[in-house]
């Protein structure tokens, strides 16, 4: 009993630390100045992926290749997505292999050492919009703008305690598209009275490297056309985009959900097994 009590004690101090900690650095917390990234921390969205028995919609997904391929493959690269990957989005070879044919990519050398152009195959990765950092850099206030290959999984807000201890249960993974949503609908907010805001950079609430950034808003209501009938705002662009990118960043999700459940069945049989064949072999030995 002793032990119990002292247990008790002991997690109630580390309680008792980490919410005065949590107090403390809310007090140290001036709107002008913010001490803590992002100042508001994104929503959690409901997403068809989520779960354990989440699976992508793939018209969500045609509608976020889309925005990437009309807004945002203007500054952004996806060096590790080849386009015949795209098949898993519902298109067929034909309508891939044209999907590619629209881009060019470097290649070579050729017979006389030199690198050329040609129309790109399925087999090719999306070109990246700069020859390089250094050009990047320089089209962008100095700012380099991130691969968005893996994005969706790199981005991602650390929730806390006690939310953190029920993320394990809920299998929350879908923090990369809840932040990248968050921030593309962040940029109309206004920051608080006597808050300084570096020139050349754009204050949003949800970024979470600091109070702005280089990217300027990217994308306005009714800027890419949907053939679908779906909303042409911004909050369905970041919800289709994002899910897409979450898609590049896993494309493999749904197998491996089916796969983890598949062994969550076969260990409970084997569990059931094991035990039903203990019984058996033991059922008439004195103990």
């Amino acid at each position: 009993m002793k032990k119990i009590l002292n247990g008790l004690a002991a997690f109630g101090l580390v309680m008792a630390g980490t919410f005065g900690a949590a107090l403390a650095a809310e007090e140290g917390h001036n709107a002008a100045e913010p001490a803590h990234f992002p100042i508001i921390h994104p929503v959690q969205e409901k997403w068809t992926f989520a779960g354990p028995f989440g699976t992508y919609d793939r018209a969500q997904l045609q509608r976020g290749l889309k925005v990437y391929k009309e807004v945002c493959s203007a500054c952004h690269s996806m060096n590790l997505v080849a386009f015949r990957t795209l098949q898993d989005l519902g298109y067929s070879e034909a309508q891939v292999k044209a999907f590619a044919a629209e881009y060019e990519v470097q290649d070579g050398p050729n017979a006389e050492g030199e690198m050329f152009t040609r129309k790109a195959t399925p087999n090719d990765h999306f070109p990246a919009p700069f020859a390089n950092d250094a050009a990047a850099a320089a089209a962008n206030n100095g700012a380099v703008p991130p691969d968005m290959s893996l994005l969706a999984k790199a981005r991602t807000v650390e929730r806390g305690f006690p939310t953190f201890i029920f993320d394990i249960f809920t299998q929350y993974a879908e923090g990369g598209p809840d932040y990248i949503h968050a921030l593309l609908n962040g940029y109309d907010q206004q920051p608080p009275a006597g808050m300084e805001i570096a020139e050349g950079t754009h204050y949003n609430p949800y970024f979470i490297n600091g109070k702005s950034l280089a990217m300027a808003k990217p994308i306005s209501d009714g800027q890419v056309t949907y053939d679908d009938g779906a909303p042409q705002t911004v909050d369905q662009y970041s919800r289709d985009v994002s899910a897409f990118l979450m898609w590049a960043a896993e494309p493999h999700l749904e197998i491996r959900k089916q796969t983890g459940f598949r062994v969550m069945v076969f260990m409970l049989l084997f569990a059931g097994l094991i035990y039903v064949t203990k019984r058996k072999v033991w059922a008439n030995v004195a103990h």
